[in-house]
């Protein structure tokens, strides 16, 4: 058994499990940079365990002043791609909702996430958005998760895959989309 620590990334609030490479144990909320299957992300500890299965990541550091200025500029790139993809959504007449942007701490990836069908158009519109802001987009369908979670009865007892009744860590929304019933 090894230690891994229980770290909240992304937009969405992914769940996954990270071993530090310092081998160091990083106390709750600590927040930490870490490499995940999208790239460089931010993260929140939630908690550390002893595990024996393998790790979603690898947690690289705790977030320097240095980052945290770097933080500040993907921020601010954040919410101007927010408010051009909104302009633009509304230019074009289109009917999709963009829930959020989220800038990845490497600065190469832009998530686009809405609430909708992922048109054509509109995978052109942000395609554009990401040239512009020099990086690759990735399209997130908002609705799945929300209707259907990790699978039937997300967030329940009932849950196949292990979910129970706090939700799991492929369905970071299971609260959220179906909150566990009192018994």
């Amino acid at each position: 058994m090894y230690l891994q620590h229980l770290v909240r990334v992304g937009a969405m609030g992914h769940v996954g499990r990270f071993a530090a490479v310092d081998g160091l144990r990083y106390g709750r909320e600590t927040r930490v940079i870490c490499r995940t299957s999208r790239g460089l992300e931010v993260g929140h500890v939630l908690d550390s365990v002893a595990c024996d299965g393998e790790a979603d990541g690898t947690l690289l550091r705790a977030v320097t002043v240095e980052d945290d200025l770097l933080l500040a500029r993907l921020e601010r790139n954040r919410d101007e791609a927010v408010e051009a993809c909104s302009r633009k959504l509304e230019e074009k007449g289109l009917t999709a909702v963009l829930m959020d942007v989220e800038h990845l701490f490497d600065g190469e990836s832009l998530y686009f996430y809405f609430l909708g069908e992922v048109t054509e158009e509109l995978e052109t519109l942000t395609s554009e958005l990401a040239e512009a802001y020099e990086t690759k987009v990735q399209f997130r369908k908002f609705t799945e998760t929300l209707e259907a979670g990790c699978g039937p009865d997300c967030g329940t007892e009932a849950a196949s895959g292990g979910c129970g009744e706090g939700g799991c860590a492929t369905c970071s929304l299971a609260q959220a989309c179906h909150p566990p019933t009192a018994s």
